[in-house]
Parts: C-alpha cells; sequence; structure tokens
C-alpha cells in the first residue's frame, strides 16, 4: 500500500492515524507534530501521501500544505481538522489538498478519504 506521513500536533491524534492506517496495510513512514517538521520530512522521506492537521503551532496545516505542493506539484495531502471549519476546509482544498478528514475522526472515514486521494 501507501507509504504515510502523519503531521499532526497531538500525539493521541497522531497514534490513531498509525493504528488505523497500518490496519488499512499502508506504511508510517515518519511523524511530525508541526508543519514546519512536517515539510522537512516531506522532503527527506518522499511520501505516497500526507495527513495534515490544519491547526498546529509554529506553521500551520495550510501553509505546510503549500510548501509542500511548491517542492512537488504532485503531493498528495489529506487535510485533518476539526468539526465545524468549513471555510478553512474550503481554503485547504482550494489550496491543493486531495481530500480532507474531520475530527473525531471513524476507521472507515480515515480509510476512505485515503483511498480517495491515492486514486
Amino acid at each position: 500500500m501507501a507509504k504515510i506521513l502523519i503531521v499532526d500536533d497531538s500525539a493521541v491524534s497522531r497514534k490513531k492515524l498509525r493504528t488505523i492506517l497500518e490496519a488499512a496495510h499502508h506504511e508510517i513512514i515518519g511523524e511530525a507534530s508541526d508543519g514546519a517538521v512536517g515539510c522537512r520530512k516531506y522532503e527527506e522521506l518522499s511520501p505516497d501521501l500526507v495527513t495534515m492537521d490544519i491547526t498546529m503551532p509554529k506553521v500551520d496545516g495550510i501553509t505546510a500544505l503549500k510548501d509542500i505542493l511548491k517542492f512537488n506539484p504532485l503531493a498528495r495531502v489529506v487535510m485533518i481538522t476539526a468539526l465545524g471549519k468549513g471555510s478553512t476546509i474550503l481554503d485547504s482544498l482550494n489550496a491543493g489538498a486531495k481530500n480532507y478528514i474531520t475530527k473525531p475522526f471513524a476507521n472507515d472515514q480515515v480509510i476512505d478519504a485515503i483511498a480517495e486521494a491515492l486514486e
């Protein structure tokens, strides 16, 4: 399956995503707790896909998404955000995200969003 980089400031969210994605036979090749580290790890690891939290300290997810797409315009990034952030989701999709997942997320929601982004 896919090699995935998880970028989220919440250790709980990173762990839950890792568990869901590994159960779906994806390989987690790295994790980052903010957008700046996520961008560096993207360049270093060349993942097939990134899950990117939108709200993070230092560098937010939309800024990191734009930076990753400058480095690789074909990058696949799935944004993660809390419920009720409709305009933020729209901003991230307009910036080039392939899909989004809302927190709290269900296993099927994560697996489906990742599958769609990888198509």
